[in-house]
């Protein structure tokens, strides 16, 4: 209720319609429905579908595994005073939206990229929108431009946040040169050149996070993802918003996004990292930024979202 409060006090301050309540929404699925957050922002509102990265992270932008950032819910919150209504969700097998989980062996990339769009449709018929905007953080900016290369109809534009721009082969290559020792670090290249010709490999047990024989389709389909490509071969309105110390995408994959066609937008936040938060470059004064709650998002990022989507 205090958030609510806060929303509707801000709306009035800047002359937007006061932001409903966030309420729970569902998506119908196999074998039970996925469930979402819909914060709407008043009649002819922009509606925005905030898609999540990477790994079990919730629709909040939190994950068991150490990630407490809310950075989703600060983002959706802030877009919600600025007249932009957004609905974001948990994934598949994850939190509200775990009983619909599939058989790690028959997850695919592409089962992301329906669930997504899916939501999209089911955020028009909650607002009446024509068409709605993708707003995807790191892993989830692939995916929304996988949603709109599959169908632009009835998507506005793409927000792309803290994305790739090459493949997921190269940049976990790159994360692995910068942190893992060897010997581990030869058997992991090992492991990723033979899923990126799309070979399955016998697992070592060490790697089996990465290369675990269940989940092997699907980083085999992951990594089949060229960003760059999917960036070129569509003409939606596009923003790809980057900070300077993020530790997990970077400037260069930034630039290249917005260079795969004229007309997309490029800002470049300085001091801001991979979740949306002032940092240092300083590794692990950065990764530190990831379990604090307590953290809002870095300035200018909900206007430079928001802006965009107005203009």
């Amino acid at each position: 209720m205090i958030v609510s409060a806060t929303l509707a006090v801000l709306a009035i301050l800047t002359g937007q319609p006061p932001a409903s309540s966030p309420r729970e929404v569902t998506l119908a699925s196999e074998p039970t429905a996925l469930a979402g957050t819909l914060i709407d922002a008043g009649p002819g509102a922009p509606a925005a579908l905030i898609i999540a990265g990477s790994g079990p992270t919730d629709r909040d932008g939190n994950s068991p595994i150490g990630i407490v950032a809310s950075t989703y819910r600060l983002l959706a919150e802030g877009l919600a005073a600025e007249g932009i209504s957004t609905l974001r969700y948990d994934k598949r097998g994850v939190a509200a939206s775990a009983p619909a989980a599939l058989a790690e062996s028959d997850l695919r990339f592409d089962t992301m990229v329906r669930d997504a769009g899916a939501w999209a449709g089911r955020l028009r018929e909650e607002t009446g929108q024509a068409c709605v905007w993708l707003i995807g953080h790191s892993e989830g900016a692939l995916i929304a431009q996988a949603v709109a290369a599959e169908n632009q109809t009835g998507i506005c534009g793409l927000v792309l946040l803290s994305g790739a721009g090459r493949p997921a082969a190269v940049v976990l290559r790159e994360q692995l040169r910068a942190t893992t020792p060897e010997p581990y670090l030869s058997q992991a290249i090992t492991v990723i050149d033979e899923l990126d010709a799309g070979r399955t490999v016998d697992c070592p047990p060490i790697l089996a996070a990465l290369c675990r024989a269940s989940v092997q389709p699907y980083v085999i389909s992951w990594f089949d993802m060229d960003p760059v490509a999917l960036a070129a071969a569509q003409e939606l309105p596009t923003l790809v918003l980057q900070g300077t110390t993020d530790i997990q995408t970077s400037v260069e994959d930034a630039r290249m996004l917005a260079a795969a066609r004229p007309g997309i937008e490029l800002v470049l936040m300085e001091g801001v990292n991979h979740l949306l938060k002032v940092a240092p470059a300083d590794r692990a004064a950065n990764i530190a930024t990831y379990s604090n709650p307590d953290l809002p998002l870095a300035g200018g990022v909900v206007d430079q979202v928001a802006g965009f989507i107005r203009q």
